[in-house]
């Protein structure tokens, strides 16, 4: 398990605008400030990703995404509650604020509030929310442990947070 200085490193990085690798439920995640267009830029390089696609912020609660999110509907937020935290990605209706290049071309951004306890740790030292996606190259498999982070992405990411992955078997489901 990562150590406190070992996640406020990674926080660090974050705020200084660099890539970061950690484990989340399924895979090692690659994650940025999603407020910060040139680090996501780069991200998005890195993965060969087109920016109209939209990325996936995770977080260790609802509040640090309710920037990013339209009100939820009380009917659908029953729906959040039963599976947050947790391993389920949601799409939900953005807010203005949220910036085009996480939404991609869609009205909705899709968001986590995850179980994995080093992944809340890191958000809460973080301050907030962070991009994930999986660690790798387009094409390629998503790492499942630092040595293939730092094998496949080495030089490319500025920060690998080691730890345990959260137990699932497949990245998570993208739900609307």
């Amino acid at each position: 398990m990562a150590t406190p200085f070992q996640i406020r490193e990674a926080a660090r990085v974050l705020h200084a605008g660099g890539l970061i690798a950690y484990p989340t439920e399924a895979v090692y995640g690659l994650g940025c400030d999603p407020m910060n267009v040139d680090a996501v830029e780069t991200l998005l390089l890195l993965k060969h990703r087109p920016w109209q696609k939209g990325l996936i912020l995770i977080a260790s609660s609802i509040e640090q995404l309710q920037p990013y999110l339209q009100p939820v509907d009380p009917k659908y937020q029953s729906k959040l509650d039963v599976s947050w935290p947790g391993p389920n990605t949601w799409l939900i209706p953005a807010s203005e604020e949220c910036p085009q290049w996480i939404r991609g071309n869609h009205t909705t951004v899709a968001v986590r509030v995850t179980a994995h306890p080093l992944v809340r740790e890191l958000c809460d030292t973080f301050g907030g929310a962070i991009v994930s996606t999986s660690a790798n190259h387009a094409g390629k498999h998503p790492a499942r442990s630092p040595l293939k982070v730092l094998r496949d992405l080495a030089g490319e990411v500025e920060y690998c947070l080691h730890g345990d992955l959260g137990g699932e078997k497949q990245p998570t489901v993208i739900r609307e």
